[in-house]
């Protein structure tokens, strides 16, 4: 079983806590009830005062400790119980999500595979018959020998020359896309 490859005396420790977790329980619960007896008890008879009482302070920590050893001795039901009842609500919500993002996530595979593909980045080979480029100022796709951009008229061809590298950038660049140079 899986429990003994983790530790070979696990589940005997297991097995004692299950039993001696209940009795050190039982034993602060009694002397908790002797306890409070003796201190309501006192109330009856005058002059005598709750001799017993100093069993409350003994039987709490009892009480706590074994109910302590209890639950490390269950703790293993208990959390296959609660895992039981939360992978089916993470699992539906998993597929939840999943279902509700798939046509976003092949959005952008569709938008990486046609920009890989336009020759900028040469890992998928697409089929190049009119290669098109993008306006830096309007982001509409133009052919890739146009001067200007068909839908808001600006220069499309790299025609500013970076004064360290020699790159050519966009006529508007404040930085080469190169080095990085401030045009400013």
């Amino acid at each position: 079983m899986e429990e003994e490859k983790i530790d070979p005396g696990h589940r005997g420790i297991r097995d004692v806590l299950r039993v001696v977790g209940p009795i050190v329980a039982a034993i602060g619960l009694i002397f908790i009830i002797v306890g409070m007896v003796s201190f309501f008890s006192a109330f009856g008879s005058f002059g005598r005062g709750p001799s017993h009482f100093w069993c409350v302070f003994v039987g709490m920590p009892l009480l706590g400790v074994g109910i302590l050893l209890t639950k490390f001795g269950y703790i293993g039901k208990v959390a296959r119980y609660v895992a039981g009842e939360i992978a089916p609500v993470g699992k539906d919500t998993f597929n939840y999500m999943a279902d509700g993002t798939k046509d976003g996530v092949k959005t952008v595979a569709r938008a990486i595979g046609e920009g890989l593909g336009g020759g900028l980045g040469g890992a998928v080979a697409a089929p190049r018959q009119e290669t098109k480029v993008r306006c830096h100022k309007c982001n509409t796709l133009v052919e890739e020998d146009a001067k200007f951009c068909s839908k808001c008229g600006s220069a499309v061809a790299k025609t500013k020359s970076c004064p360290q590298c020699s790159e050519l950038n966009d006529p508007d660049a404040k930085f080469c896309d190169n080095c990085g140079h401030n045009f400013g």
